[in-house]
């Protein structure tokens, strides 16, 4: 079973913060919101560990050739007019 993710305000996570890094200890991640808009996560260092681990981009280097088109820069602001209807 997978725990959900806690929402806390600023103030609310400040205020309980020994509890919440007690959470993440045991692997309950928390979203701080500030005005209700999601601003930081209070995260277990193994989870944040995993998260930073990032792999290597070059088995994938060129693999996106040709795919828009002979001619990117317009098939580009093609989607572009048409994103700004």
């Amino acid at each position: 079973m997978v725990n959900p993710i806690l929402r806390k305000g600023a103030e609310e996570a400040r205020n309980q913060l020994p509890d919440l890094l007690e959470a993440a200890e045991k692997g309950r991640s928390t979203i701080i919101t500030r005005h209700g808009r999601p601003v930081a996560a209070l995260v277990s260092i193994k989870a944040y560990g995993a998260a930073v681990r990032q792999q290597p981009l070059m088995p994938v280097a060129g693999s996106g050739h040709g795919l828009w088109g002979k001619n990117s820069t317009r098939t580009l602001r093609k989607l572009r007019d048409e994103w700004s209807r």
